[in-house]
Protein backbone atom coordinates (compact mmCIF):
# COMPACT_ATOMS: atom_id res chain seq x y z
CA UNK A 1 0.00 0.00 0.00
CA UNK A 2 1.36 3.41 -0.97
CA UNK A 3 0.65 6.07 1.66
CA UNK A 4 2.71 9.21 2.29
CA UNK A 5 1.93 11.65 5.10
CA UNK A 6 3.50 14.87 6.37
CA UNK A 7 4.09 15.50 10.04
CA UNK A 8 1.43 17.60 11.76
CA UNK A 9 2.19 21.25 12.41
CA UNK A 10 3.89 21.78 15.75
CA UNK A 11 1.91 23.68 18.44
CA UNK A 12 2.38 27.43 18.17
CA UNK A 13 3.72 27.28 14.60
CA UNK A 14 2.51 30.09 12.44
CA UNK A 15 0.19 28.94 9.67
CA UNK A 16 1.99 30.89 7.03
CA UNK A 17 2.12 30.46 3.31
CA UNK A 18 4.93 27.91 3.56
CA UNK A 19 2.84 25.69 5.83
CA UNK A 20 -0.16 25.88 3.54
CA UNK A 21 2.02 25.02 0.61
CA UNK A 22 3.41 22.03 2.47
CA UNK A 23 -0.05 20.77 3.38
CA UNK A 24 -1.27 21.34 -0.14
CA UNK A 25 1.74 19.46 -1.50
CA UNK A 26 1.05 16.64 0.94
CA UNK A 27 -2.57 16.36 -0.19
CA UNK A 28 -1.49 16.50 -3.82
CA UNK A 29 1.18 13.85 -3.38
CA UNK A 30 -1.08 11.61 -1.32
CA UNK A 31 -3.85 11.96 -3.88
CA UNK A 32 -1.43 11.24 -6.70
CA UNK A 33 -0.16 8.20 -4.84
CA UNK A 34 -3.68 6.88 -4.30
CA UNK A 35 -4.55 7.48 -7.96
CA UNK A 36 -1.48 5.70 -9.19
CA UNK A 37 -1.97 2.86 -6.75
CA UNK A 38 -5.52 2.39 -7.98
CA UNK A 39 -4.27 2.49 -11.56
CA UNK A 40 -1.72 -0.17 -10.77
CA UNK A 41 -4.43 -2.40 -9.34
CA UNK A 42 -6.65 -1.89 -12.38
CA UNK A 43 -3.84 -2.31 -14.86
CA UNK A 44 -3.15 -5.66 -16.45
CA UNK A 45 0.24 -7.25 -16.89
CA UNK A 46 1.57 -6.80 -20.40
CA UNK A 47 2.69 -9.79 -22.37
CA UNK A 48 0.92 -13.09 -23.04
CA UNK A 49 -0.87 -14.96 -20.27
CA UNK A 50 0.60 -18.44 -20.24
CA UNK A 51 -1.63 -21.43 -20.81
CA UNK A 52 -0.59 -25.06 -20.95
CA UNK A 53 0.00 -26.44 -24.45
CA UNK A 54 -2.81 -28.73 -25.59
CA UNK A 55 -2.33 -32.44 -25.19
CA UNK A 56 -1.72 -34.47 -28.37
CA UNK A 57 -5.00 -35.56 -29.92
CA UNK A 58 -4.20 -39.26 -30.19
CA UNK A 59 -5.59 -42.26 -28.33
CA UNK A 60 -2.69 -44.67 -28.74
CA UNK A 61 1.09 -44.63 -28.94
CA UNK A 62 1.39 -47.05 -31.88
CA UNK A 63 -0.20 -47.06 -35.32
CA UNK A 64 -3.20 -49.31 -35.14
CA UNK A 65 -4.11 -51.19 -31.99
CA UNK A 66 -1.43 -51.26 -29.33
CA UNK A 67 -0.59 -54.66 -27.81
CA UNK A 68 -2.07 -55.25 -24.37
CA UNK A 69 -0.30 -58.46 -23.34
CA UNK A 70 3.13 -59.99 -23.83
CA UNK A 71 3.48 -63.72 -23.13
CA UNK A 72 6.65 -65.80 -23.27
CA UNK A 73 7.37 -69.22 -21.77
CA UNK A 74 4.26 -69.05 -19.61
CA UNK A 75 5.14 -65.63 -18.13
CA UNK A 76 2.64 -63.01 -19.22
CA UNK A 77 2.79 -59.23 -18.87
CA UNK A 78 -0.48 -57.34 -19.25
CA UNK A 79 -1.05 -53.62 -19.69
CA UNK A 80 -3.86 -52.54 -17.39
CA UNK A 81 -5.54 -49.15 -17.19
CA UNK A 82 -6.30 -49.64 -13.48
CA UNK A 83 -2.60 -50.01 -12.65
CA UNK A 84 -0.59 -46.85 -12.03
CA UNK A 85 3.15 -46.41 -11.87
CA UNK A 86 4.11 -46.79 -8.24
CA UNK A 87 6.52 -44.34 -6.68
CA UNK A 88 8.72 -47.32 -5.70
CA UNK A 89 8.19 -49.15 -8.98
CA UNK A 90 11.47 -51.09 -8.67
CA UNK A 91 9.98 -53.15 -5.83
CA UNK A 92 7.84 -54.90 -8.48
CA UNK A 93 10.90 -57.01 -9.34
CA UNK A 94 10.75 -58.64 -5.92
CA UNK A 95 14.45 -58.27 -5.14
CA UNK A 96 15.66 -57.02 -1.73
CA UNK A 97 19.09 -56.56 -3.32
CA UNK A 98 17.70 -54.13 -5.91
CA UNK A 99 15.65 -52.34 -3.25
CA UNK A 100 18.78 -51.84 -1.11
CA UNK A 101 20.87 -50.58 -4.05
CA UNK A 102 18.20 -48.09 -5.16
CA UNK A 103 17.72 -46.79 -1.63
CA UNK A 104 21.47 -46.29 -1.26
CA UNK A 105 21.54 -44.35 -4.55
CA UNK A 106 18.57 -42.13 -3.72
CA UNK A 107 20.12 -41.13 -0.40
CA UNK A 108 23.75 -40.75 -1.43
CA UNK A 109 23.90 -39.80 -5.09
CA UNK A 110 25.85 -36.61 -5.73
CA UNK A 111 23.77 -35.64 -8.78
CA UNK A 112 20.61 -35.68 -6.65
CA UNK A 113 22.34 -33.55 -4.01
CA UNK A 114 23.26 -31.04 -6.72
CA UNK A 115 19.71 -31.01 -8.10
CA UNK A 116 18.23 -30.47 -4.64
CA UNK A 117 20.63 -27.60 -3.96
CA UNK A 118 19.72 -26.06 -7.33
CA UNK A 119 16.04 -26.34 -6.43
CA UNK A 120 16.60 -24.60 -3.09
CA UNK A 121 18.51 -21.86 -4.89
CA UNK A 122 15.64 -21.40 -7.36
CA UNK A 123 13.15 -21.11 -4.50
CA UNK A 124 15.34 -18.55 -2.75
CA UNK A 125 15.48 -16.57 -5.97
CA UNK A 126 11.67 -16.53 -6.10
CA UNK A 127 11.53 -15.18 -2.55
CA UNK A 128 14.22 -12.63 -3.34
CA UNK A 129 12.42 -11.50 -6.50
CA UNK A 130 9.12 -11.09 -4.63
CA UNK A 131 10.73 -8.33 -2.57
CA UNK A 132 10.23 -6.00 -5.51
CA UNK A 133 6.52 -5.78 -4.63
CA UNK A 134 7.24 -4.06 -1.31
CA UNK A 135 8.42 -0.53 -0.54
CA UNK A 136 12.19 -0.23 -0.33
CA UNK A 137 13.17 1.35 2.97
CA UNK A 138 16.69 2.41 3.96
CA UNK A 139 18.24 4.39 6.80
CA UNK A 140 21.53 6.18 7.12
CA UNK A 141 23.43 7.78 9.98
CA UNK A 142 26.67 9.71 9.81
CA UNK A 143 29.04 11.94 11.73
CA UNK A 144 31.63 14.25 10.18
CA UNK A 145 33.89 17.18 10.99
CA UNK A 146 34.14 19.72 8.20
CA UNK A 147 35.84 23.02 7.34
CA UNK A 148 33.43 25.20 5.43
CA UNK A 149 34.90 27.75 2.99
CA UNK A 150 32.35 30.52 2.18
CA UNK A 151 34.37 31.53 -0.91
CA UNK A 152 32.77 28.59 -2.69
CA UNK A 153 29.53 30.55 -2.65
CA UNK A 154 31.11 33.96 -3.32
CA UNK A 155 31.04 35.07 0.33
CA UNK A 156 33.97 36.80 2.01
CA UNK A 157 33.10 35.38 5.42
CA UNK A 158 35.73 33.69 7.56
CA UNK A 159 35.97 29.90 7.06
CA UNK A 160 34.58 27.84 9.92
CA UNK A 161 35.10 24.39 11.30
CA UNK A 162 32.08 22.48 12.63
CA UNK A 163 30.74 19.03 13.44
CA UNK A 164 27.77 17.53 11.58
CA UNK A 165 25.65 14.64 12.79
CA UNK A 166 22.92 13.31 10.51
CA UNK A 167 20.20 10.67 10.70
CA UNK A 168 17.99 10.06 7.66
CA UNK A 169 15.60 7.56 6.21
CA UNK A 170 14.10 7.08 2.77
CA UNK A 171 11.34 4.99 1.27
CA UNK A 172 10.60 4.34 -2.37
CA UNK A 173 7.99 2.34 -4.17
CA UNK A 174 7.99 1.46 -7.85
CA UNK A 175 4.43 1.15 -9.11
CA UNK A 176 4.08 -1.98 -11.20
CA UNK A 177 1.73 -0.21 -13.59
CA UNK A 178 2.36 -2.56 -16.54
CA UNK A 179 2.94 -5.76 -14.58
CA UNK A 180 6.60 -6.08 -15.53
CA UNK A 181 7.56 -6.97 -11.96
CA UNK A 182 4.77 -9.52 -11.77
CA UNK A 183 5.98 -11.11 -14.99
CA UNK A 184 9.53 -11.15 -13.63
CA UNK A 185 8.51 -13.05 -10.49
CA UNK A 186 6.23 -15.27 -12.57
CA UNK A 187 9.27 -16.22 -14.63
CA UNK A 188 11.29 -16.98 -11.51
CA UNK A 189 8.50 -19.23 -10.23
CA UNK A 190 8.39 -21.06 -13.57
CA UNK A 191 12.15 -21.57 -13.46
CA UNK A 192 11.72 -22.94 -9.95
CA UNK A 193 9.16 -25.42 -11.25
CA UNK A 194 11.52 -26.39 -14.07
CA UNK A 195 14.23 -27.14 -11.51
CA UNK A 196 11.79 -29.20 -9.50
CA UNK A 197 10.99 -31.33 -12.53
CA UNK A 198 14.71 -31.58 -13.30
CA UNK A 199 15.14 -33.08 -9.83
CA UNK A 200 12.34 -35.56 -10.55
CA UNK A 201 13.97 -36.47 -13.87
CA UNK A 202 17.32 -37.02 -12.14
CA UNK A 203 15.60 -39.15 -9.50
CA UNK A 204 13.99 -41.30 -12.20
CA UNK A 205 17.19 -41.61 -14.25
CA UNK A 206 19.28 -42.70 -11.28
CA UNK A 207 16.72 -45.26 -10.09
CA UNK A 208 16.44 -46.67 -13.64
CA UNK A 209 20.22 -46.84 -14.04
CA UNK A 210 20.60 -48.70 -10.75
CA UNK A 211 17.93 -51.28 -11.60
CA UNK A 212 19.25 -51.77 -15.14
CA UNK A 213 22.81 -52.19 -13.88
CA UNK A 214 21.73 -54.66 -11.21
CA UNK A 215 19.90 -56.72 -13.84
CA UNK A 216 22.89 -56.67 -16.19
CA UNK A 217 25.29 -57.58 -13.37
CA UNK A 218 23.06 -60.51 -12.36
CA UNK A 219 22.89 -61.73 -15.97
CA UNK A 220 26.68 -61.51 -16.34
CA UNK A 221 27.13 -63.47 -13.13
CA UNK A 222 24.90 -66.28 -14.41
CA UNK A 223 26.54 -66.12 -17.82
CA UNK A 224 29.98 -66.40 -16.23
CA UNK A 225 28.85 -69.50 -14.32
CA UNK A 226 27.41 -71.07 -17.48
CA UNK A 227 30.54 -70.22 -19.49
CA UNK A 228 32.80 -71.76 -16.87
CA UNK A 229 30.73 -74.94 -16.97
CA UNK A 230 30.95 -74.96 -20.77
CA UNK A 231 34.73 -74.56 -20.61
CA UNK A 232 34.89 -77.54 -18.28
CA UNK A 233 32.79 -79.61 -20.69
CA UNK A 234 34.93 -78.64 -23.71
CA UNK A 235 38.10 -79.36 -21.74
CA UNK A 236 36.77 -82.85 -21.08
CA UNK A 237 35.93 -83.22 -24.77
CA UNK A 238 39.51 -82.25 -25.63
CA UNK A 239 40.84 -84.92 -23.25
CA UNK A 240 38.65 -87.65 -24.77
CA UNK A 241 39.43 -86.58 -28.36
CA UNK A 242 43.15 -86.51 -27.55
CA UNK A 243 42.98 -90.09 -26.20
CA UNK A 244 41.17 -91.22 -29.35
CA UNK A 245 43.72 -89.53 -31.57
CA UNK A 246 46.56 -91.24 -29.71
CA UNK A 247 45.02 -94.70 -30.19
CA UNK A 248 44.22 -93.90 -33.80
CA UNK A 249 40.42 -93.99 -33.61
CA UNK A 250 40.02 -90.25 -34.38
CA UNK A 251 41.84 -87.63 -36.40
CA UNK A 252 44.05 -85.15 -34.55
CA UNK A 253 42.26 -82.32 -36.37
CA UNK A 254 39.26 -82.97 -34.10
CA UNK A 255 41.49 -82.26 -31.10
CA UNK A 256 42.62 -78.95 -32.62
CA UNK A 257 39.04 -77.98 -33.37
CA UNK A 258 37.99 -78.58 -29.78
CA UNK A 259 41.02 -76.73 -28.44
CA UNK A 260 40.07 -73.76 -30.62
CA UNK A 261 36.55 -73.87 -29.19
CA UNK A 262 37.96 -74.05 -25.67
CA UNK A 263 40.24 -71.05 -26.25
CA UNK A 264 37.38 -69.07 -27.76
CA UNK A 265 35.21 -69.70 -24.71
CA UNK A 266 38.07 -68.88 -22.34
CA UNK A 267 38.58 -65.57 -24.18
CA UNK A 268 34.96 -64.55 -23.50
CA UNK A 269 35.31 -65.13 -19.77
CA UNK A 270 37.59 -62.13 -18.95
CA UNK A 271 35.28 -59.84 -20.95
CA UNK A 272 32.27 -60.98 -18.92
CA UNK A 273 34.16 -60.58 -15.65
CA UNK A 274 35.30 -57.09 -16.69
CA UNK A 275 31.75 -56.03 -17.49
CA UNK A 276 30.51 -57.36 -14.16
CA UNK A 277 33.29 -55.58 -12.25
CA UNK A 278 32.64 -52.31 -14.09
CA UNK A 279 28.93 -52.63 -13.32
CA UNK A 280 29.87 -52.83 -9.64
CA UNK A 281 31.96 -49.66 -9.99
CA UNK A 282 29.05 -47.89 -11.69
CA UNK A 283 26.69 -48.91 -8.90
CA UNK A 284 29.15 -47.58 -6.31
CA UNK A 285 29.30 -44.25 -8.15
CA UNK A 286 25.50 -44.06 -8.37
CA UNK A 287 25.24 -44.57 -4.62
CA UNK A 288 27.72 -41.77 -3.97
CA UNK A 289 30.55 -44.02 -2.79
CA UNK A 290 34.03 -44.90 -3.99
CA UNK A 291 34.41 -48.38 -5.57
CA UNK A 292 36.55 -49.47 -2.62
CA UNK A 293 33.91 -48.31 -0.13
CA UNK A 294 30.79 -50.01 -1.48
CA UNK A 295 30.11 -53.54 -2.71
CA UNK A 296 27.14 -54.35 -4.90
CA UNK A 297 24.80 -56.97 -3.42
CA UNK A 298 24.96 -60.36 -5.10
CA UNK A 299 22.05 -61.28 -7.31
CA UNK A 300 21.09 -64.02 -9.75
CA UNK A 301 18.81 -63.32 -12.68
CA UNK A 302 16.56 -66.19 -11.61
CA UNK A 303 15.90 -64.42 -8.30
CA UNK A 304 14.05 -61.60 -10.08
CA UNK A 305 10.30 -61.54 -10.58
CA UNK A 306 8.91 -60.30 -13.88
CA UNK A 307 6.19 -57.68 -13.16
CA UNK A 308 2.97 -59.16 -14.49
CA UNK A 309 0.63 -56.15 -14.34
CA UNK A 310 2.06 -53.13 -16.13
CA UNK A 311 0.58 -49.60 -16.14
CA UNK A 312 -1.31 -48.57 -19.25
CA UNK A 313 -1.06 -44.80 -19.64
CA UNK A 314 -3.05 -42.91 -22.25
CA UNK A 315 -1.26 -40.19 -24.25
CA UNK A 316 -3.14 -37.37 -22.52
CA UNK A 317 -1.77 -38.54 -19.17
CA UNK A 318 1.80 -38.93 -20.35
CA UNK A 319 2.40 -35.20 -20.82
CA UNK A 320 1.20 -34.58 -17.26
CA UNK A 321 3.44 -37.14 -15.55
CA UNK A 322 6.73 -37.22 -17.48
CA UNK A 323 9.16 -34.93 -15.62
CA UNK A 324 11.08 -33.98 -18.77
CA UNK A 325 7.85 -32.85 -20.48
CA UNK A 326 6.80 -30.90 -17.39
CA UNK A 327 10.25 -29.32 -17.21
CA UNK A 328 10.01 -28.23 -20.84
CA UNK A 329 6.54 -26.80 -20.13
CA UNK A 330 7.88 -24.82 -17.15
CA UNK A 331 10.71 -23.42 -19.27
CA UNK A 332 8.13 -22.43 -21.89
CA UNK A 333 6.22 -20.62 -19.14
CA UNK A 334 9.38 -18.79 -18.06
CA UNK A 335 10.04 -17.71 -21.67
CA UNK A 336 6.46 -16.44 -21.94
CA UNK A 337 6.91 -14.32 -18.80
CA UNK A 338 10.09 -12.79 -20.22
CA UNK A 339 8.04 -11.33 -23.09
CA UNK A 340 6.02 -9.40 -20.51
CA UNK A 341 9.19 -8.20 -18.77
CA UNK A 342 10.65 -6.97 -22.07
CA UNK A 343 7.36 -5.27 -23.02
CA UNK A 344 7.09 -3.45 -19.70
CA UNK A 345 10.64 -2.15 -20.12
CA UNK A 346 9.45 -0.23 -23.21
CA UNK A 347 6.77 1.66 -21.27
CA UNK A 348 6.94 4.52 -18.75
CA UNK A 349 7.57 3.57 -15.15
CA UNK A 350 6.58 5.52 -12.04
CA UNK A 351 8.41 5.62 -8.73
CA UNK A 352 7.15 7.28 -5.55
CA UNK A 353 9.69 8.22 -2.91
CA UNK A 354 9.87 10.01 0.41
CA UNK A 355 12.86 10.95 2.53
CA UNK A 356 13.39 12.66 5.86
CA UNK A 357 16.36 13.48 8.01
CA UNK A 358 17.69 15.16 11.13
CA UNK A 359 20.92 17.15 11.34
CA UNK A 360 22.76 18.86 14.16
CA UNK A 361 26.16 20.06 15.25
CA UNK A 362 26.10 17.68 18.19
CA UNK A 363 24.20 14.51 19.12
CA UNK A 364 22.14 16.56 21.60
CA UNK A 365 21.04 19.11 18.99
CA UNK A 366 20.15 16.61 16.29
CA UNK A 367 16.46 16.63 17.24
CA UNK A 368 16.05 20.41 16.99
CA UNK A 369 13.49 21.58 14.47
CA UNK A 370 15.90 23.69 12.50
CA UNK A 371 17.77 20.54 11.47
CA UNK A 372 14.75 18.66 10.16
CA UNK A 373 14.41 17.99 6.43
CA UNK A 374 12.06 16.01 4.22
CA UNK A 375 11.17 15.47 0.61
CA UNK A 376 8.42 13.85 -1.44
CA UNK A 377 8.80 12.90 -5.05
CA UNK A 378 6.96 11.18 -7.85
CA UNK A 379 9.23 10.29 -10.74
CA UNK A 380 8.10 9.25 -14.20
CA UNK A 381 10.73 7.79 -16.52
CA UNK A 382 9.97 6.86 -20.10
CA UNK A 383 12.41 5.50 -22.68
CA UNK A 384 12.31 7.76 -25.73
CA UNK A 385 15.16 6.55 -27.88
CA UNK A 386 17.35 3.54 -27.13
CA UNK A 387 18.65 2.77 -30.61
CA UNK A 388 16.27 -0.20 -30.94
CA UNK A 389 17.64 -1.92 -27.82
CA UNK A 390 14.31 -2.34 -26.07
CA UNK A 391 12.39 -3.15 -29.26
CA UNK A 392 14.77 -5.87 -30.31
CA UNK A 393 15.03 -7.04 -26.70
CA UNK A 394 11.33 -7.80 -26.87
CA UNK A 395 11.77 -9.47 -30.26
CA UNK A 396 14.54 -11.60 -28.76
CA UNK A 397 12.20 -12.61 -25.92
CA UNK A 398 9.56 -13.61 -28.49
CA UNK A 399 12.16 -15.63 -30.40
CA UNK A 400 13.24 -17.33 -27.18
CA UNK A 401 9.61 -18.25 -26.54
CA UNK A 402 9.31 -19.71 -30.05
CA UNK A 403 12.47 -21.75 -29.43
CA UNK A 404 11.11 -23.00 -26.10
CA UNK A 405 7.84 -23.93 -27.77
CA UNK A 406 9.71 -25.96 -30.38
CA UNK A 407 11.80 -27.58 -27.66
CA UNK A 408 8.63 -28.51 -25.76
CA UNK A 409 7.14 -30.04 -28.89
CA UNK A 410 10.30 -32.04 -29.53
CA UNK A 411 10.33 -33.25 -25.92
CA UNK A 412 6.75 -34.49 -26.30
CA UNK A 413 7.60 -36.19 -29.59
CA UNK A 414 10.60 -37.90 -28.01
CA UNK A 415 8.52 -39.01 -25.04
CA UNK A 416 5.86 -40.58 -27.26
CA UNK A 417 8.54 -42.23 -29.41
CA UNK A 418 10.19 -43.66 -26.32
CA UNK A 419 6.93 -45.19 -25.09
CA UNK A 420 6.25 -46.61 -28.56
CA UNK A 421 9.77 -48.07 -28.73
CA UNK A 422 9.33 -49.73 -25.34
CA UNK A 423 5.97 -51.23 -26.31
CA UNK A 424 7.54 -52.67 -29.46
CA UNK A 425 10.49 -53.92 -27.44
CA UNK A 426 8.28 -55.71 -24.92
CA UNK A 427 6.34 -57.36 -27.73
CA UNK A 428 9.47 -58.55 -29.55
CA UNK A 429 11.23 -59.46 -26.30
CA UNK A 430 8.39 -61.82 -25.51
CA UNK A 431 8.75 -63.44 -28.93
CA UNK A 432 12.52 -63.74 -28.63
CA UNK A 433 12.36 -65.14 -25.10
CA UNK A 434 9.68 -67.61 -26.14
CA UNK A 435 11.91 -68.88 -28.96
CA UNK A 436 14.93 -69.11 -26.65
CA UNK A 437 12.81 -70.98 -24.11
CA UNK A 438 11.81 -73.52 -26.77
CA UNK A 439 15.44 -73.89 -27.80
CA UNK A 440 16.45 -74.42 -24.17
CA UNK A 441 13.72 -77.00 -23.66
CA UNK A 442 14.80 -78.83 -26.83
CA UNK A 443 18.45 -78.87 -25.67
CA UNK A 444 17.39 -80.22 -22.27
CA UNK A 445 15.29 -82.95 -23.88
CA UNK A 446 18.10 -83.85 -26.30
CA UNK A 447 20.53 -84.23 -23.41
CA UNK A 448 18.02 -86.36 -21.49
CA UNK A 449 17.56 -88.73 -24.45
CA UNK A 450 21.31 -88.98 -25.09
CA UNK A 451 21.93 -89.86 -21.47
CA UNK A 452 19.33 -92.62 -21.75
CA UNK A 453 21.03 -93.90 -24.91
CA UNK A 454 24.42 -93.68 -23.18
CA UNK A 455 23.18 -95.88 -20.33
CA UNK A 456 21.82 -98.25 -22.98
CA UNK A 457 25.25 -98.34 -24.60
CA UNK A 458 24.20 -96.92 -27.97
CA UNK A 459 26.14 -93.62 -27.79
CA UNK A 460 29.50 -92.68 -26.35
CA UNK A 461 30.30 -90.15 -23.63
CA UNK A 462 31.65 -87.58 -26.08
CA UNK A 463 28.18 -87.09 -27.54
CA UNK A 464 26.87 -86.46 -24.03
CA UNK A 465 29.47 -83.72 -23.57
CA UNK A 466 28.58 -82.13 -26.89
CA UNK A 467 24.86 -82.08 -26.04
CA UNK A 468 25.65 -80.67 -22.60
CA UNK A 469 27.66 -77.87 -24.21
CA UNK A 470 24.78 -77.07 -26.53
CA UNK A 471 22.49 -76.92 -23.50
CA UNK A 472 24.78 -74.39 -21.82
CA UNK A 473 24.85 -72.28 -24.98
CA UNK A 474 21.03 -72.31 -25.01
CA UNK A 475 21.08 -71.28 -21.33
CA UNK A 476 23.33 -68.31 -22.10
CA UNK A 477 21.08 -67.20 -24.96
CA UNK A 478 18.06 -67.54 -22.66
CA UNK A 479 19.79 -65.46 -19.98
CA UNK A 480 20.45 -62.65 -22.45
CA UNK A 481 16.83 -62.67 -23.68
CA UNK A 482 15.44 -62.75 -20.13
CA UNK A 483 17.71 -59.87 -19.02
CA UNK A 484 16.66 -57.79 -22.02
CA UNK A 485 12.98 -58.35 -21.21
CA UNK A 486 13.54 -57.23 -17.62
CA UNK A 487 15.47 -54.14 -18.71
CA UNK A 488 12.79 -53.17 -21.22
CA UNK A 489 10.26 -53.45 -18.40
CA UNK A 490 12.39 -50.94 -16.49
CA UNK A 491 12.37 -48.77 -19.61
CA UNK A 492 8.56 -48.82 -19.61
CA UNK A 493 8.39 -47.53 -16.03
CA UNK A 494 10.88 -44.80 -16.93
CA UNK A 495 9.09 -43.87 -20.17
CA UNK A 496 5.80 -43.44 -18.30
CA UNK A 497 7.31 -41.04 -15.79
CA UNK A 498 8.40 -43.41 -13.06
CA UNK A 499 5.73 -42.65 -10.48
CA UNK A 500 6.11 -38.86 -10.56
CA UNK A 501 3.95 -37.13 -7.94
CA UNK A 502 2.61 -33.63 -7.34
CA UNK A 503 3.66 -33.80 -3.69
CA UNK A 504 7.34 -33.47 -2.73
CA UNK A 505 9.13 -36.60 -1.66
CA UNK A 506 9.94 -37.04 1.99
CA UNK A 507 13.27 -35.52 2.93
CA UNK A 508 13.39 -33.17 -0.04
CA UNK A 509 13.48 -29.75 1.54
CA UNK A 510 12.58 -26.69 -0.38
CA UNK A 511 10.33 -28.10 -3.06
CA UNK A 512 7.61 -25.80 -4.25
CA UNK A 513 4.19 -26.74 -5.45
CA UNK A 514 3.21 -26.73 -9.04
Amino acid sequence: MCTLRLADTAPGQARGGQDRTGRHGARLSTGLCALLFAASLAGCAVGPNFSRPPTPKVDTFLPGASPSAFTAAGASQTLRADVSVRDDWWTQFGSPAIDAAVNDALTGNATLDEAQASLRRAEDQVHAGAGIFYPQVSAQAGASRERYVPLHTGSQAVPSIFNLFTVSASISYAIDLWGGNRRYVEGLAAERDAQRYALEAAWLTIASNVVNTMIARAAWRDEIDATQEMIGLVREQVRIADVRAQVGTAAYAAVLTLRNEQATLEATLPVLKQKRAQAGDLLASLTGALPAQWSAPELSLRELALPADLPQTVPSQLVRQRPDVLQAEALLHAASAQIGVATAAMLPNITLSAAGGLSGSSPASIAQRMGQSWSLAADVAAPLFQGGTLWYGRKAAEDAYAASRAQYRQTVLSAFAQVADVLYALEYDAGALDAQSRALAAAQEALRLLRADYHAGTVDYLQILIADGQLHQAQIAWLEAAALRLQDTVALYAALGGGWRDEPRSGEAGQGSH
